[in-house]
């Protein structure tokens, strides 16, 4: 029972660190889209594109 218990906890675990990822994930595309989206002008928008590509 208590080897059960662990494993059942291991694949919690896994889960939940599964689903915080997504998140995270979710929150920098968020994050990325609303800089991107306060550009004047669309040299602008380049030149922070450029720089968000070359930061991954």
């Amino acid at each position: 029972m208590l080897i059960y218990l662990i494993s059942m906890g291991h694949v919690l675990f896994a889960y939940l660190s599964e689903c915080a990822g997504i998140l995270l994930n979710r929150a920098e595309h968020g994050r990325r889209d609303a800089y991107l989206a306060s550009c004047a002008d669309i040299g602008e928008l380049e030149r922070r594109m450029r720089a968000i590509e070359s930061d991954a």
